[in-house]
C-alpha cells in the first residue's frame, strides 16, 4: 500500500485542509530557468517566480494558508521542493523582474504572496516524488481532494549521475540547464559532435576545440539559434538534438579535431545529405 504525502502532512502536525498542492511547469521558461533550475540553482528567485501570480488564480491560491510546492523535473516527475506559509499581499507594488524569462511584471499587473518557508517539512525537499495523475494542467490543487500517492521517497537530492560522452543526447534546449556535474564534463573535452533536425532530419557535423569544450560551443548555438553556420541560419529555428561523436585525445591539437570532424562529415555525408556546407 503506498504512503500518501496527506499522511507525511499530518504527521507534521499539518491539516490537508490547509493545504493547496502547486505544481510548477513553465513552457514559458528560457533556457536553464525552469521552475526547477530555479529551484535547484536559485531559491530566492524561485520564491519571487512563485510570489507573483495571476489575478485569475487568487480564488485557488487563496483557499489555503500552506501551499505544498512541486516543480516537474526534466524527467516529468513530480518533486517536492517546499512547504509554504502564504499569504495574499494585494497587487504588485513595483515593477520586478521576471526570474525565468527575460520580461518585467509591471506594479500592479498581476497579484502578489508573501511566503515563509515551513521548516517542518525543510528536511524531505528534493527527496519526495508524487504521482500528480494525468491533470497537469491542473497545477493549483486542495491536498483534502487529492490525496497523492509517493512513489519515491530518496536520502537526498542527488541528480543524474553524467551518462557517458557516447551516451550523451540533449535537445539544445536542454543544455543551459543541465546538472552542474554534466556541464563540467562537458566543459573539459573537446571533440566532434552531431546536431540533427527533428523536423527535417538532417544532419551537422560540427567540432569543439576552444576553451569550456563542447559546453561553450552548443552555448553558442542556443543563444544564437545557429552558432555562426550558414546552412542554419538560413533556415527556421530548431531544437537540435546534440549528441557526442568523438571525443579528442588530451594531446590532439586543433588540426586534429579538424581530421577528425571531415572524417565524420564523410562517414555521415552530411555535405550530401546534410547541413555541412564545407
Amino acid at each position: 500500500m503506498p504512503i500518501l504525502f496527506n499522511s507525511l502532512l499530518a504527521q507534521h502536525g499539518i491539516a490537508p485542509a490547509a493545504v493547496i498542492l502547486l505544481r510548477h511547469q513553465d513552457k514559458r521558461a528560457s533556457p536553464g530557468r525552469t521552475p526547477y533550475e530555479l529551484w535547484r540553482d536559485n531559491r530566492p528567485a524561485f520564491e519571487v517566480y512563485q510570489s507573483c501570480q495571476s489575478f485569475k488564480n487568487r480564488s485557488k491560491l487563496s483557499r489555503a494558508p500552506n501551499w505544498a510546492s512541486f516543480v516537474a523535473t526534466p524527467d516529468g516527475a513530480t518533486m517536492f521542493v517546499g512547504m509554504y506559509a502564504a499569504k495574499y499581499k494585494g497587487l504588485l507594488a513595483k515593477d520586478t523582474p521576471q526570474p525565468h524569462r527575460d520580461k518585467i511584471d509591471l506594479a500592479g499587473s498581476c497579484d502578489a504572496y508573501n511566503l515563509q518557508v515551513d521548516e517542518r517539512l525543510a528536511d524531505l525537499e528534493g527527496k519526495v516524488f508524487i504521482d500528480w495523475g494525468g491533470g497537469t494542467r491542473a497545477w493549483v490543487q486542495r491536498a483534502d481532494n487529492q490525496n497523492k500517492p509517493i512513489i519515491e521517497l530518496r536520502p537526498e537530492f542527488k541528480e543524474p549521475d553524467f551518462p557517458g560522452f557516447l551516451n550523451f543526447m540533449e535537445p539544445l534546449s536542454k543544455v543551459a540547464g543541465l546538472p552542474k556535474t554534466w556541464i563540467a564534463n562537458l566543459k573539459q573535452a573537446t571533440g566532434i559532435y552531431l546536431l540533427t533536425c527533428p523536423k527535417t532530419k538532417e544532419q551537422y557535423v560540427g567540432s569543439a576545440s576552444g576553451g569550456e569544450g563542447f559546453w561553450h560551443r552548443w552555448m553558442e548555438y542556443v543563444m544564437t539559434g545557429h552558432g555562426g553556420n550558414i546552412a542554419l541560419k538560413s533556415r527556421e529555428y530548431s531544437d537540435y538534438q546534440v549528441s557526442v561523436l568523438e571525443v579528442a585525445g588530451s594531446s590532439s591539437n586543433i588540426d586534429d579535431i579538424r581530421d577528425m570532424e571531415s572524417r565524420w562529415k564523410m562517414k555521415l555525408q552530411s555535405r550530401e545529405m546534410g547541413l555541412n556546407r564545407n
